[in-house]
């Protein structure tokens, strides 16, 4: 387990330094995996059709319900990854 957290770290800290900067659906798919792994299923309210990026980053994290902490830490871990 503090195997996985130490590579989950390394993997969010690599993120910031990409070569290229994803496409927007890659950068949701991170931003749904990192809330997941980190504070689990989303319980928080839908924003409203004004907010169009917080409705996507809501929608791409809701997407990820269910799946486990130490399940999204790999996920995230394999996506940035792939990207370096």
């Amino acid at each position: 387990m503090a195997d996985l957290k130490s590579r989950f770290e390394a993997a969010v800290a690599n993120s910031k330094n990409l070569s290229e900067r994803p496409d927007n659906a890659t950068l949701l798919k991170i931003y749904a995996l990192y809330k997941q792994a980190t504070t689990g299923d989303n319980t928080e309210k839908k924003p409203g059709f004004g907010d169009m990026v917080g409705r996507a980053k809501w929608d791409a994290w809701n997407a990820c319900k269910g799946t486990g902490s130490d399940d999204a830490m790999q996920q995230y871990i394999d996506l940035i990854e792939s990207l370096s």
